[in-house]
């Protein structure tokens, strides 16, 4: 089972400090993890689709309509951290971004106008006994980078835990991608492009 607490050890361990056991400890590790661990955490979920974070929903129409260009609006779900996509059915087929559906995200409503809106996110799961081992390791090694000048006022080992933590991801990317059918370009898509 993995906690908070120990993906912070797993940083901290990287750069041989002190382990802490709660994140509101009185110790200067403790409130580095305890100021930086969720915002680090967010960017992480939003630099990546990654496949134990994503949910999808049937959004509810607001009752407001936008002022112009758009003729809907959705408010976005709470945990929703990245759009990844938006579906709606009309006669009975389906459309989504890819199909030329026009949408467009500001502030925590999603403009359209589909009357109907069937959304796939990435959600803010808090729980980290829910993420994906390799969402873990990314996750220790963003850490470990942004908490490394702090601890250690080593600018060489920070841009070295970086580069470790952009290979992490990498390799995270190339095990999410070829998780589920792959998603297949028709002839229409390069007869369309224009270069």
């Amino acid at each position: 089972m993995t906690s908070v607490v120990e993906i912070c050890n797993s940083a901290l361990n990287i750069l041989g400090a002190n382990n802490i056991t709660a994140l509101t400890e009185d110790s200067k590790n403790a409130r580095l993890c305890n100021q930086r661990y969720e915002p680090l955490r967010d960017a992480v979920f939003r630099e990546h689709t990654w496949n134990c974070l994503v949910k999808r929903v049937q959004l509810a129409q607001d009752t407001a309509s936008p002022t112009h260009e758009y003729t809907y609006q959705y408010q976005l779900p709470s945990d929703c951290i990245r759009v990844l996509s938006l579906g709606g059915y009309h006669d009975g087929s389906s459309s989504n971004v890819d199909g030329g559906q026009k949408f467009k995200v500001e502030g925590r409503k999603i403009l359209t106008d589909e009357d109907t809106v069937y959304l796939i996110y990435s959600a803010r799961v808090v729980d980290p006994t829910q993420y994906d081992s390799l969402l873990i390791e990314s996750i220790v090694a963003r850490l470990a980078a942004e908490l490394c000048y702090a601890i250690t006022s080593s600018t060489s080992l920070a841009v070295a835990l970086k580069q470790d933590y952009n290979e992490k991801l990498r390799l995270a990317r190339h095990a999410d991608a070829t998780e589920g059918t792959p998603d297949y370009i028709d002839s229409s898509t390069f007869i369309n492009s224009r270069f």
